[in-house]
C-alpha cells in the first residue's frame, strides 16, 4: 500500500492539465479558474472567443495558465479538430469538465424537433463523445477525472423544462455507466448538480426578485449559490482526494433537494 499524499498534494492540481467547456461565461468559465488556481493548466472551450480571451486573460492576471479553444459544439463533426487543438496546448487532458449546456425553457407542446434535439445533443451527446475520445489516454496514463453537470432538474421536474430535465436525467445516468466503464483504470467520472447559481441560463430567474426568492426559500441554508460555492467540489472531484468517488452526483444546492 503506498504512502498517503499529504493534504496540501491531496487536492492540488499541479502537473494536471483540464478541458472545460462551456468555459466562457457561468459555471464552466468559474471553474476553469477554479483548477488553474489549483495548478492546472486549463484549456477552455466554448463557441465566444472574445469571451474566451477575456477568461484567458484573467486567468493569466492571476498567475494561472490557460489557453482558449473556440468550437460551436452543436457541429459533432467538428469536435476531432477541436479537441486536437485543445490537446496541442499543453498535452492530453487529464481532467475534463462538461459544462456547456443549453435550457430552452418552453411548454410541452411548444417544444419543437429542433429544440428538442440540440439540448439533448448539447447537454448529453457531446459530454458522452467528448469522453469517449479523451477517456482512453487517461487510462492508458491510470489517471483521469471526467466531471459532468447535472442539474435540479435531473431528479426534480420543473415547469417549462421537459429538453432540459431529460437531458440532465440521462447526464446523472451516462455518469454511472462512464463510471463502470473506466473506473478500474484510474479514471473516475462524477456529476455535479448546482442548485439554482446566477447564470446566463438562470438570468430570467434573477432578473425575477420573487421568483428567485422563492427559489432561495426552498432552500435549507436560505439563499441561492453563487459560484464560490462550487469550488471545493470542482477541486475535489478533479484531484486525488476523489480517488475512491465515482459515479455520484453530488448535489450542490443548498439542501434544495434534500428538504
Amino acid at each position: 500500500m503506498s504512502a498517503a499524499l499529504p493534504l496540501a498534494d491531496l487536492f492540488s492540481l499541479h502537473g494536471r492539465v483540464a478541458l472545460v467547456t462551456g468555459a466562457s461565461s457561468g459555471i464552466g468559465r468559474a471553474a476553469a479558474a477554479t483548477f488553474a488556481e489549483a495548478g492546472a493548466r486549463v484549456v477552455l472551450l466554448a463557441r465566444r472567443a472574445s469571451a474566451l480571451d477575456a477568461a484567458v486573460r484573467a486567468i493569466e492576471a492571476a498567475g494561472g495558465r490557460a489557453a482558449a479553444v473556440a468550437c460551436d459544439l452543436a457541429d459533432r463533426g467538428g469536435i476531432p479538430d477541436a479537441l486536437a487543438r485543445a490537446v496541442a496546448c499543453f498535452g492530453a487532458p487529464d481532467i475534463l469538465l462538461n459544462a456547456a449546456g443549453i435550457n430552452p425553457r418552453m411548454p410541452v407542446e411548444s417544444v419543437t424537433p429542433d429544440a428538442w434535439d440540440r439540448t439533448l445533443e448539447i447537454n448529453l451527446s457531446v459530454p458522452f463523445f467528448l469522453a469517449q475520445r479523451l477517456a482512453p489516454a487517461m487510462c492508458e496514463r491510470g489517471y483521469g477525472r471526467v466531471i459532468n453537470i447535472a442539474s435540479l432538474q435531473s431528479v426534480l421536474a420543473l415547469a417549462d423544462g421537459a429538453p432540459y430535465g431529460a437531458s440532465k436525467g440521462g447526464v446523472m445516468q451516462l455518469t454511472r455507466a462512464l463510471a463502470k466503464a473506466w473506473s478500474a483504470q484510474g479514471v473516475t467520472c462524477n456529476a455535479i448538480a448546482p442548485g439554482f447559481f446566477p447564470t446566463e441560463l438562470t438570468a430570467a430567474v434573477f432578473a425575477d426578485p420573487v421568483r428567485a426568492a422563492a427559489m432561495a426559500s426552498r432552500t435549507m441554508v436560505g439563499r441561492n449559490g453563487i459560484l464560490d460555492d462550487q469550488r471545493g467540489t470542482l477541486v475535489y472531484l478533479a484531484s486525488a482526494a476523489s480517488a475512491y468517488v465515482t459515479g455520484q452526483t453530488l448535489f450542490v444546492d443548498g439542501g434544495f433537494t434534500a428538504g
